[in-house]
């Protein structure tokens, strides 16, 4: 029996004349997903991807889990390919289903022809599929109004194909079609989130991360590292970029305000940021804020902070509140990986009142006190870079 995954397309079908071009991007990046498990044969027709197993050695249980992280479809199903038969789709439903349907009490069976040259109609021949079923699973009962499951069979244009219905897809766009963008990846929650949804909108993502060694220990950069390998299962492989804060922390601890201190080091966060997207092409900068969520995160600490970047900064989780954003990373799986206790660089020198309604006049005097130039030269050249399929 050959089993293939189907993948319903979502908004890519209504991409008009471009098309073409997001489908190529979405089969890429299944394939990509699809790779760890074995040689499947990726393409669509009639807005649904297929992808078909070279041969039995290949795993397309965990190929299937893969499938479902992938953004740019909205459903996906396990299903059996046959001949557009009655006879052979009988015998198919009855060898492949009851799997399915075991510990379940209600079903119903559906039928959808887009090859209307099938000689039964849609309602005919739900119903001698369901009787098969019936036949090979008489626990069940039919339940046409809140069935537990919903059997199919689709007449396509090559093949009919049976199946126990679909589950959720991860929704979104083809990632790489919307450009790319680097993310300012934290050991905590929300900076994961903001990546998986950024790039749920078809953005390619690159990671910088901020250390303060010795301040921070190793294990909080290696935190982060495991947190961008999550987070690839949706996007895709992407460069996790490193640089170190410790002298910057320093200066200003020696040299400004304490107040203060948050405010300048999110400047030159913000900078540095910059100067590496625009070094790896990326036309936006992603962060995890969150207004109101801490003192750095006001509308006046953001007005004095963005001014230092030329690019635009998209903040995806900017009107969640922390039940929202902690939501969103359970169901991604990072926040088990986020509460771990390891600190990060935001943590080094906390002031015990920083500001939260700077003037951008009084930072400015307070950033004049050090050479942010020579400063920020420095950190850059702390740069390591890292792969998340190297991890």
């Amino acid at each position: 029996m050959k089993e293939i995954i189907l993948c319903k397309q979502g908004e890519v079908v209504l991409k008009g004349q471009n098309r073409n071009w997001f489908e190529s991007l979405l089969n890429k990046r299944l394939r990509e997903a699809l790779e760890p498990y074995g040689k499947f044969t990726v393409y669509q027709r009639q807005c649904t991807t297929y992808a078909e197993p070279a041969d039995g050695s290949c795993d397309i249980d965990g190929a299937f889990e893969a499938a479902k992280k992938v953004f740019g479809f909205v459903s996906l199903s396990r299903a059996a390919e046959c001949e557009k038969e009655l006879g052979a789709i009988l015998r198919t439903a009855g060898e492949y289903l009851p799997r399915f349907l075991e510990g379940v009490k209600t079903f119903k069976a559906d039928a959808r022809r887009s090859d209307k040259r099938f000689p039964m109609t849609s309602p005919q021949l739900a119903a001698e599929v369901g009787g098969e079923v019936l036949e090979k699973c008489p626990y069940l009962k039919v339940d046409l109004e809140n069935p537990e499951v919903t059997v199919r069979v689709e007449i396509r244009e090559n093949a009919a194909y049976v199946h126990a219905g679909g589950v959720r897809g991860a929704g979104g766009i083809p990632v790489g079609s919307s450009g790319k963008g680097l993310l300012l990846l934290s050991g905590g929650i929300d900076s994961p989130v903001a990546g998986y949804m950024m790039a749920r909108r078809g953005i390619k993502l690159e990671a910088l991360h901020f250390e303060s060694f010795p301040y921070t220990s190793e294990r909080a950069k290696e935190k982060v590292l495991s947190l961008a390998k999550i987070m690839s299962e949706y996007t895709g492989n992407f460069n996790v970029n490193v640089i170190s804060l410790t002298h910057i922390q320093e200066e200003l601890k020696r040299l400004a305000a304490e107040e203060y201190f948050t405010l300048l080091l999110r400047r030159f966060m913000m900078r540095l940021a910059d100067r590496l997207a625009k070094r790896d092409s990326c036309g936006a900068l992603i962060t995890g804020e969150s207004l109101g969520q801490v003192a750095s995160q006001t509308l006046s600490a953001i007005g004095v902070t963005d001014p230092v970047a030329d690019l635009p900064v998209f903040r995806p989780c900017i009107g969640m509140d922390k039940e929202e954003i902690v939501q969103i990373s359970r169901r991604i799986d990072t926040f088990e990986t986020s509460i771990l206790p390891y600190e990060d660089c935001c943590t080094v020198f906390t002031p015990r009142h920083p500001k939260t309604r700077p003037e951008i006049e009084r930072v400015l005097e307070e950033e004049n006190k050090l050479d942010v130039k020579a400063l920020e030269d420095e950190a850059f050249a702390t740069l390591q870079t890292y792969r998340t399929s190297d991890m």
